[in-house]
């Protein structure tokens, strides 16, 4: 059987981008910190203008490690790390690794129901998080098997004239802690290290389990995915690999959020573990964005197709100089060919030598296995995949390779697959299947096609599944979280086109009996999910329905409501036409 491989479209085209790598043996920790002994005295972390060098990074991480041994971490045990982009957070993430546990990564804006989920399917031990979300994690707190939940604040990683600028804004905004609140404080933490003994360093391998990203798995309930030390740092090399022109010192815009695997791998690890420096931003606008990419110079940027659509619209990049940009790069949804387009101009027209690069992978291999390469673009095409890293087209579900050109459910296998759906062996043995060359590949449920330079095309999702400005969104959970509310007899959530967020959430409900179709019952059912649904899926509409259209076999047929969506929109877009 012959495997496309990236050799034709990287070979004989970018002479240094080699074929094969040598991958790193050891933790994600020992990784950065053979960087660190590199380049003791570069900038690591730029965060709202503090900058934090690789030797002080490395001493933060000791001294967090020290005192994660110190409150009686072991070995294999589970860490929730609920947390933006702060310095705090990278600390504790390598911390974690260091003494031999895992760090177990969730969205600190998940609703209080989820974290729940999330702390009891990890079986976490310890948590954490930021004070202004200290009030949900104690919500649920006796509901599992968290020991500490240590707390920690934004300003107390800023410089002094910008924390005394934060302390009067968002730092007023913050709810207040009890002082006998049973938690332990960022500093109080910090300082337990001095009663440390011994060693704190655990000697882990390249394929134990280091983190716990979560998707939806190929049911749409939520699964933890087990990858490794080895995911994490061959991602780093392969990334860097892909982009001969990265230097040590390039700096990152580290914007995309520490429980996705794009912003954790790419935004992070990757320049962590090859001498790169992370711009860190909290939180996550195209402002903030948009700031920080022009002050802070950055060489290289990462996003969703939503951000830079708000970026060609923002009036203060008129006049910003990109002339700095290596590289550009866009994941998390399909970026559509006249969004390149404009973005390609947008750059051009803001003094940038390249153009974005799209990118292509799952959380299931970390994060982009697949990219664009530097010199060479086709219309429509996520890339060739990365050294070492295969890319296959079967008829779905099957072994039966597709002809080149012809589409078919994508497979992946390379060294960044997972090893394991956390606690789920059958869908653990659905989505990862050995095959007759020795490989094992990764069913993604995605479905595309491949020309004959090994160029990967994407073209639609087998699975159920709604992008909203990058972040996914299972329709088959959320329908699980409606119906269990007393008014809901049965539920439909579908993707709505949205010319922002790419798609948005929409449900639509049949009532059971004795509720009626009133904006007091919408209302309530909608407080309900604000309370069980993270922010970035909550509907933004609830229709209710006296029945709900159903296929053959007696399943809702979501596709009809997606249907009927569609042509309200185009005749909407009609009479708007019409009236012009």
């Amino acid at each position: 059987m012959e495997i496309i491989t990236a050799k034709t479209p990287w070979e004989g085209h970018t002479e240094d981008v080699p074929m094969h790598l040598d991958y790193f043996e050891g933790s994600m920790y020992d990784k950065v910190e053979q960087i660190a002994e590199e380049y003791p005295y570069n900038v690591a972390l730029d965060f709202m203008g503090s900058k934090i060098t690789y030797r002080s990074l490395i001493d933060n991480i000791n001294n967090c490690a020290k005192a994660l041994k110190t409150i009686g971490i072991r070995p294999g045990d589970r860490i929730t790390i609920a947390m933006p982009n702060c310095p705090q957070a990278i600390y504790m993430f390598y911390a974690v690794n260091m003494v031999g546990g895992i760090a177990n990564m969730i969205h600190p804006l998940s609703a209080e129901k989820e974290i729940e989920f999330y702390l009891n399917e990890s079986e976490s031990v310890t948590a954490v998080t930021l004070d202004q979300f200290y009030h949900k994690f104690e919500n649920i707190r006796e509901n599992t098997k968290v020991v500490n939940i240590i707390i920690a604040s934004i300003k107390d990683e800023l410089s002094r004239p910008i924390r005394a600028g934060y302390m009067l804004t968002e730092g007023r905004k913050i709810k207040k802690i009890p002082k006998d609140a049973p938690v332990i404080r960022w500093d109080d933490f910090m300082k337990i290290s001095r009663f440390s003994y011994g060693t704190h360093r655990v000697k882990r391998e390249s394929d134990d389990t280091a983190v716990i990203l979560y998707s939806g798995g190929t049911t749409g309930t939520s699964k933890g995915i087990e990858l490794t030390n080895k995911n994490f740092n061959a991602l780093g090399q392969q990334v860097i690999a892909a982009n001969p022109m990265f230097r040590p010192g390039d700096k990152m815009l580290a914007a995309m959020p520490l429980f996705h695997g794009f912003g954790l791998g790419v935004c992070i690890h990757t320049m962590l573990s090859q001498g790169g420096r992370c711009v860190l931003i909290p939180r996550f606008t195209p402002k903030s964005y948009a700031k920080q990419m022009v002050k802070q110079r950055c060489n290289f940027v990462a996003g969703v197709p939503t951000l830079y659509e708000a970026l060609l619209k923002l009036p203060k990049m008129e006049r910003a100089d990109l002339s700095c940009l290596k590289g550009v790069f866009a994941g998390g949804d399909s970026l559509s060919i006249e969004l390149k387009k404009k973005l390609d101009k947008w750059l051009y027209d803001h003094n940038a030598v390249i153009q974005v690069r799209e990118g292509y992978g799952t959380t299931e291999t970390v994060t982009a296995c697949c990219l664009t390469p530097p010199h060479m673009y086709k219309p429509g095409s996520i890339g060739v995949p990365f050294p070492d890293t295969y890319i296959k087209i079967v008829k779905p579900d099957t072994e039966e390779e597709m002809p080149l050109g012809e589409e078919g459910e994508i497979l992946l296998a390379g060294p960044t697959v997972m090893k394991c759906y956390m606690k789920h062996p059958e869908e653990t043995a659905q989505t990862l299947r050995h095959h007759a060359d020795g490989l094992t590949w990764v069913y993604t449920g995605d479905l595309g096609y491949m020309d004959n330079e090994g160029f990967v095309y994407f073209k639609g999702r087998a699975k159920r599944m709604i992008i909203t400005s990058g972040y996914n969104v299972y329709p088959a959970q959320m329908e699980n979280i409606l119906e269990a509310h007393e008014a809901v007899q049965m539920s439909c959530v579908i993707g709505v086109p949205d010319p922002y967020k790419m798609q948005k959430v929409k449900a639509f409900v049949k009532l059971a009996a004795g509720f009626d179709p009133t904006d007091e019952t919408k209302e309530q059912i909608l407080s309900y999910c604000r309370k069980n649904i993270a922010k970035y899926a909550m509907p933004y509409d609830i229709e209710f329905r006296e029945e709900l259209p159903k296929t053959l076999v007696g399943k809702v047929n979501f596709r009809v409501l997606e249907e009927e969506e569609m042509a309200k929109i185009k005749a909407a877009e009609e009479e708007t036409a019409e009236e012009g």
